[in-house]
């Protein structure tokens, strides 16, 4: 999981270098991720720099998840089918190494996809990215959020999300305002972003997708591929944000940004602490 012993730092240039290398390496991202926001996470990898594969039949994910450069499963429509690709892509990431991404959505609320969660963390997912909520009920016997919505803060989950880095052991990424993402041993908080990327439908669920990617062209450090996926959504959400009119131009906008924030530019603008 962390292929070498990690600096103590996470700088806005270490950032920027990561985003350099998602764009050299253009990672084949497998996702099997939820119906409603198929088309939006291919088009976020697309703009960014990766290249996507919807790939989330049983008999061909397991196949696809060995040759991939990553994985993203995101549990939002958890059908009978889908269910069996993903325990069969994270067993096959897992056995090959491929690096990993389990976006939880609405556990804790939803008994079927909170076993499922559970199951699949046995497989050792590279990053956990969620909310606080779910994050919280991942970690501990919390009720999860309201549907697909966090209802605790980042930092209520804070102390959780670092003991479920160590347990699983993952990097876990918990989305709000501030996004913070912990391997156990360091913390990284990213600030910035948009409130309109909560106002468009797949914000989140692509925002995984990313990370998948990220980790992908970085897998020497997952926190600082994390971080870097976080940073250069929140500023490419600050700038789309500066000419949107409402959700629908953001969307549009926050495409065309993805693609134009450079290495140089997330280094300049990104916000850690």
């Amino acid at each position: 999981m962390h292929a070498h012993a990690p600096t103590n730092t996470c700088t806005p240039a270490d950032l920027g270098l990561a985003l350099e290398r998602l764009r050299t390496t253009a990672p084949l991202v497998q996702c099997l991720t939820n119906a409603v926001v198929t088309n939006f996470t291919a088009n976020v990898l697309v703009a960014a720099g990766a290249s996507p594969a919807m790939v989330d039949v049983p008999g061909e994910a397991a196949d696809f998840a060995a040759v991939a450069s990553a994985v993203l499963i995101n549990l939002g429509t958890p059908h009978a089918g889908q269910r069996r690709a993903m325990l069969q892509a994270a067993r096959a990431a897992r056995t090959a190494g491929t690096p990993w991404v389990l976006d939880p959505v609405a556990v804790g609320g939803l008994e079927l996809r909170t076993r499922l969660a559970e199951t699949l963390l046995a497989e050792r997912p590279t990053v956990i990215r969620a909310n606080a909520s779910e994050i919280l009920a991942l970690a501990t016997s919390g009720t999860g959020g309201r549907g697909v919505d966090a209802t605790h803060d980042v930092e209520a989950a804070r102390v959780s999300a670092i003991h479920l880095a160590a347990a699983t052991p993952s990097i876990v990424a918990v989305s709000g305002p501030v996004d913070l993402v912990t391997d156990s041993e360091r913390t990284v908080r990213v600030h910035g972003g948009d409130p309109l990327l909560t106002r468009i439908t797949g914000g989140g669920c692509a925002l995984g997708a990313l990370v998948a990617a990220a980790v992908a062209a970085n897998d020497d450090d997952a926190l600082v591929g994390t971080a870097a996926a976080h940073a250069l959504y929140s500023v490419a959400a600050e700038r789309a944000a500066a000419t949107a009119s409402g959700p629908g131009s953001f969307a549009v906008g926050f495409l065309d940004a993805l693609a134009a924030v450079s290495p140089e530019d997330l280094a300049a603008r990104a916000v850690i602490a």
